[in-house]
């Protein structure tokens, strides 16, 4: 006999029993009891990035909502960004990146004698925000807005834009791989350095840190003026997103101290759902999401109560984002979530609600 096919055979057959035994121990879900029902399944999944993927944003197109955009970071030292159209195709990219970590849309920034809307990127080796005007993806930013005073410990990876309703002042929220533990978060307002190109003037540093893990989520409720931030392994944490407002530096809430099997992850808050609008924020290793009022009762507007927990088809989810604009597909909106198989999940909104469990007591 040939020896090679001698040797071969033991080769194959430790092989076969690697595959074996590693499908044998692959990851499964920790128990979150408040979610019951069977996995929602996605009305589309995405084209996979060549990757990580990480965090999804949505832009729905000012004249035509079936022109649509999911943006989404492949988080990889040659990285990028990606857009895909609302049936998860990949129609425009730029790339490469030095480990893009999350992705936001900010709409109305002032721009020459106009505005424009934007995403905003965090460029995680790299130690700056990234700035391409939407839908064509073309940079605003000159290379590039360092942050974080450049110190590399604090290299950004959460991002969220904030557009103030008084004066229609535009700002970003960064937050960093570690930091102190009182302003681990900075605030940068947008403006106009040269024609066309945006610079990022920092504003404050605020918010409290539990020095658990990292900060990576963060969101803001653009109709009540708040911005969330996961602070990973210990809760949500909420403050005012106006730095003018009272007292900007007073943690007003936290959201899911308890309950949550590990990381509290991404954040997505849908204003106007639920009567006291939503906030769905990823119970990451246990592959649920868990829903909370976005505004208390009145006069108690920070008691953000539970209003249950629902089991998507998406895995260890880092990321998540929604629309309650109406979208072909996805009649009462898009909620998108990343999944650890490269892609990102697009769920009808409704589907999302149906599955969701009682409310608790």
């Amino acid at each position: 006999m040939d020896p090679w096919r001698m040797s071969f055979r033991p080769r194959l057959v430790f092989g076969l029993l690697l595959v074996v035994l590693a499908g044998g121990c692959a990851r499964s879900p920790a128990p979150d009891p408040l979610a019951v029902n069977p996995p929602v399944r996605p009305r589309v999944v995405s084209e996979p990035v060549p990757n990580d993927a990480d965090d999804p944003a949505i832009w729905i197109h000012p004249a035509d909502p079936a022109r649509s955009l999911v943006l989404g970071t492949d988080k990889h030292t040659d990285g990028g960004l990606y857009a895909f159209d609302l049936a998860g195709k990949i129609v425009a990219r730029v790339s490469p990146l030095a480990r893009p970590n999350n992705v936001d849309v900010l709409r109305g920034v002032r721009l020459g004698a106009g505005e424009v809307d934007v995403a905003v990127v965090t460029e995680r080796e790299a130690g700056r925000l990234r700035v391409f005007r939407l839908p064509d993806l073309v940079p605003l930013d000159g290379g590039g807005l360092p942050v974080m005073d450049g110190d590399p410990a604090r290299a950004p990876m959460g991002v969220a834009g904030y557009r103030r309703a008084k004066d229609g002042a535009t700002f970003v929220f960064v937050g960093g791989k570690s930091g102190p533990a009182v302003g681990y978060l900075v605030q940068y307002r947008l403006v106009e350095e040269t024609p066309g190109t945006l610079r990022a003037i920092p504003v404050r540093a605020f918010g409290a840190y539990s020095g658990r893990k990292e900060i990576e989520a963060i969101a803001v409720d653009p109709a009540r003026e708040w911005v969330f931030y996961s602070d990973e392994g210990f809760g949500v944490r909420k403050y005012a997103a106006d730095p003018d407002a009272p007292a900007p530096q007073v943690e007003l809430a936290v959201l899911g101290a308890e309950g949550f099997a590990g990381d509290h992850e991404g954040i997505a808050i849908h204003p106007g759902e639920f009567t006291e609008g939503a906030i769905v924020v990823s119970n990451q290793q246990a592959w649920t999401f868990r829903v909370f009022a976005a505004d208390g009762p009145a006069g108690r507007p920070h008691e953000h109560r539970l209003l249950g927990s629902v089991r998507l088809s998406t895995r260890e989810t880092d990321g998540c984002e929604v629309s309650g604009v109406p979208l072909p597909g996805f009649p009462g909106g898009l909620f998108v979530a990343m999944s650890d198989d490269r892609t990102f999940h697009f769920y009808a909104w409704d589907d999302l609600r149906a599955g969701l469990g009682p409310r608790p007591p």
